[in-house]
């Protein structure tokens, strides 16, 4: 039961409405997510630009960002984004099997080396960002990184760090299908 109540789309107005509207355009759906958020529409609408800004375009594959949101997700133990995202790397094409392996064993993984380095990198990231070396920095480096890919990569493990900390803190509940 989520510690706040969720704005349903039907009683939504003003702001919240118009980010609604975008959202179900882009989503075929409001995510429980933004329903909670909705409560602020000024909140609201700064999450789903950042949204926006981070995960659709860029200069990282779509799907290398939607693995890390679930790795990511999965090192801070939220169930709803591990939920969400691995939905989303299946309509992508991931295999059922792929998804619950980077889920419960990101090393066993059918993943190319470099794939599987980011990921760690992102995990290491949520965990402990103080720990990560220059030469680590330097690693993504030598994988083709410049700096845009190197703050993107980092903008989805914020993005993402973010949502968890709001949706574990207020139990959103999830509306997602299990990995």
């Amino acid at each position: 039961m989520s510690r706040v109540s969720l704005v349903q789309v039907q009683e939504a107005s003003g702001k919240a409405k118009e980010v609604f509207d975008d959202i179900q355009e882009n989503f075929g759906m409001v995510p429980n997510l933004f329903k909670a958020y909705a409560h602020r529409p000024a909140i609201l609408e700064a999450n789903w630009q950042k949204y926006k800004a981070v995960m659709p375009g860029g200069e990282l594959p779509r799907q290398l960002k939607e693995m890390v949101a679930v790795v990511v997700s999965q090192a801070n133990g939220c169930q709803y984004c591990v939920n969400a995202h691995t939905a989303v790397l299946k309509m992508m094409g991931m295999s059922r099997a792929g998804v619950r392996l980077l889920v419960e064993n990101l090393e066993a993984a059918d993943l190319p080396a470099d794939t599987r380095t980011v990921l760690r990198l992102a995990v290491k990231s949520t965990r402990e960002p103080r720990a990560i070396a220059a030469a680590e920095i330097e690693q993504l480096r030598h994988l083709g990184y410049g700096d845009a890919q190197i703050v993107e990569l980092f903008s989805v493990v914020d993005l993402f760090t973010s949502f968890n900390r709001f949706l574990d803190t207020l139990e959103v509940p999830i509306d997602f299908p299990a990995p």
